[in-house]
């Protein structure tokens, strides 16, 4: 092996993160290059298939992490039982980027709706903003990692944000979101204003060739799909503001930061096609969702500060965070369907 692949990158090797970006790749190439080249309506049956087919290699990755991952010691606090702990770690990180993609998938649909994006063309679009969220995820939690392992405190103010945001959430009782209206968003109006648009969407490309408006020479026009898949980047980048400090409250680890973040994207892109159109069964998601927020947020205090800076309390194992967040998750998951169940059977009048 290559010297430069045995160097170490946020406590992994090189060829590690190679391998992992490796079979990502992989996995979306098999998606839009084999399974998925033809534009088609993606169904709810087959939605739920590819979403089950990348929860399955999130638990088998789960089981490398129990079975073979060399976890770095410095991301832990407690020497022993190293792989216990990442494993735990990882499974309440992938479900916690889960539940905080549900609103994602609210925010996309509005967003498909407004450019009226074929449902064709909807599985194009998502894939290509993954691509990017990926990227970017990368970037952010790069530079997180630096941030957090440098200065250990920011983790009080990722505390804090954390507590902050889901007592608001649950106090509003589930945000505004309703409200938004594209037309206003900052980034779109930006690149309307720099970029030549197409008035329609043109099969499924990206951009055109069309004559200038002045000069007639042909030039390239982007078309309301490429503002689509711009604006669902904008989406994510602005979902991570929330995302990421909460991963970083589960785990100091960059490679399970990064690996629970991206299993948990590729989920949401094949949980939308299931889930848009019974979007309100999950009304009562974000009543559970704030308080996991609450609970990882009270967690760093409990764990950092009256435990690791203090020495008041006992410290706070990793199992009683996922047993709690499945608990809270799972709560308002039942709850939503039966509360929205029962109105939808319930007589008229």
């Amino acid at each position: 092996m290559p010297e430069f692949l045995t160097v170490e990158y946020a406590g992994q090797p090189v060829w590690l993160w190679f391998a992992f970006l490796a079979f990502i790749g992989f996995l979306l190439w098999v998606d839009l290059g084999l399974l998925n080249r033809k534009d088609g309506v993606v169904s709810p049956r087959k939605s739920a298939i590819m979403w089950a087919s990348f929860a399955s290699l999130a638990v088998a990755f789960g089981a490398y992490i129990f079975f073979a991952y060399q976890p770095d010691p410095q991301y832990y606090n407690d020497p022993d039982n190293l792989n216990v702990q990442a494993t735990i770690q990882f499974a309440t990180g992938y479900l916690l980027e889960t539940a905080l993609a549900f609103d994602n998938i609210f925010v996309i649909g509005m967003v498909f709706t407004f450019f009226a994006v074929p449902r064709e063309y909807q599985h194009r679009v998502l894939f290509w903003g993954i691509m990017g969220a990926i990227v970017f995820r990368g970037i952010f939690i790069s530079l997180g990692a630096a941030i957090v392992n440098e200065f250990t405190w920011v983790l009080y103010f990722f505390a804090a944000f954390l507590i902050f945001t889901g007592a608001k959430m649950l106090l509003s009782g589930g945000g505004d979101d309703d409200h938004m209206d594209l037309n206003d968003n900052p980034v779109l109006k930006f690149l309307r204003k720099r970029m030549r648009v197409t008035e329609t969407i043109e099969n499924h490309n990206f951009v055109v060739r069309r004559p200038h408006p002045a000069t007639g020479k042909m030039v390239l026009w982007g078309t309301p799909l490429l503002l689509c898949v711009i604006m669902v980047e904008a989406v994510d980048i602005i979902f991570a503001v929330d995302s990421v400090p909460a991963i970083f409250a589960v785990t100091r680890d960059p490679f399970i930061v990064y690996t629970s973040n991206i299993f948990a994207i590729l989920g949401l892109r094949s949980m939308y096609f299931m889930l848009a159109a019974a979007i309100e069964r999950f009304k009562y998601l974000k009543y559970g969702l704030s308080l996991v927020l609450v609970l990882i947020g009270l967690k760093i205090f409990w764990n950092f500060l009256l435990y690791k800076q203090l020495h008041l309390v006992p410290y706070l194992e990793p199992q009683w965070s996922l047993m709690l967040t499945v608990a809270f998750l799972g709560g308002a998951i039942l709850y939503s369907l039966w509360k929205t169940g029962a109105k939808e059977h319930a007589p008229p009048g």
